[in-house]
């Protein structure tokens, strides 16, 4: 399944996570909406598009037609790391920005991403707003919360993924990818030599476990596809905890505070360090030769901010494409 030669707009863009799901999958951008400055410069860097700005700026007729819209809106409106004010917020709001872009165009498909919370916000009326919009508009929508973790990415990272098809189309109920489960280490993409971050000096660094592996029945490594915490810094809140390089990282993060903010603590041999930027692209999916061109500081941003790529891929390899989408 590809979905080749179909056209696809990238709201919310960021620096492309969707981007490079769908095109790789055959698939072309006409057009694509970021706020941010950095991420935008990112974004051209990368694929040679400058995305326009403010989507709330931006009226539905000046935006191209196209068979898929993909969104990854604002998370902090309904994040457990946020205030979760939802709609009340106005990052909350811009779902309605997708809607009456939807309504203009009647996309055959939407492929929507945000925070696991997002399920239970506000005791699950969040979620039943946003369907209800989208079953209104005509759309047949499944939504499912997968982690990164299972689809062959070394990082904790729930998130809930919406795929909806327009109704006239007559497809069978979407079904979400099963995981892969693919063995994977953090240890597998630490750069050997990273030099845009420092070790992590201090003296209140506790190591309260060592942690060994098991070992299977023909004598391999058992990996666990998670998360393995052994120490702590300071009083080991968030940002203060370390973790194995031989487990997963955990949820890479836009914000949060503590030494380790945005990427966690590692001990790798013996440094105690936060992820590089190029080690973020990396658990998030990016390939090697995508360009970090901002700083330190917006390249966590920027990648605390993205979409898994695996996740997505798997997602878009599920997909059914019949004539009645061409």
């Amino acid at each position: 399944m590809k979905v080749e030669g179909l056209q696809f707009i990238d709201l919310f863009a960021g620096i492309g996570g969707f981007h490079q799901a769908l095109s790789r999958n055959g698939a072309s951008c006409v057009f694509s909406s970021e706020w941010d400055k950095h991420a935008a410069a990112t974004y051209k860097n990368n694929y040679g598009i400058q995305p326009a700005g403010d989507i709330t700026k931006i009226k539905e007729s000046d935006i191209p037609s196209h068979d898929i819209l993909c969104a990854g809106f604002p998370c902090q409106a309904f994040s457990v790391s946020g205030k979760q004010k939802g709609f009340q917020d106005s990052r909350g709001t811009l779902f309605f920005d997708i809607a009456r872009i939807v309504k203009f165009h009647k996309p055959k498909l939407l492929i929507l991403e945000n925070v696991k919370n997002f399920e239970k916000h506000d005791g699950g009326r969040t979620l039943e707003v946003v369907n209800k919009t989208l079953e209104e508009l005509g759309y047949d929508v499944s939504y499912k919360v997968l982690n990164a973790s299972h689809y062959g990415l070394p990082q904790n990272r729930q998130r809930i993924y919406f795929v909806c098809f327009r109704n006239d189309l007559n497809m069978p109920k979407f079904q979400f990818p099963k995981p892969t489960n693919k063995p994977i280490t953090l240890s597998e993409l630490l750069e050997k030599t990273p030099k845009n971050v420092n070790p992590i000096m201090r003296d209140d660094i506790v190591i309260h476990k060592m942690y060994n592996p098991q070992i299977d029945l023909c004598g391999n490594t058992v990996v666990e596809n998670k998360p393995i915490r052994i120490g702590t810094v300071n009083k080991g809140g968030q940002g203060e905890r370390i973790y194995d390089v031989r487990g997963h990282a955990i949820t890479l993060s836009a914000y949060g505070g503590g030494v380790g903010s945005k990427t966690g603590l590692y001990k790798i041999g013996s440094t105690i360090r936060k992820l590089s930027p190029r080690e973020c692209a990396r658990v998030q999916g990016f390939p090697d030769d995508f360009k970090i061109v901002s700083s330190t500081t917006q390249a966590y941003k920027q990648f605390g901010n993205s979409v898994a790529i695996n996740v997505l891929d798997e997602i878009v390899k599920k997909i059914k494409i019949t004539k009645k989408l061409h």
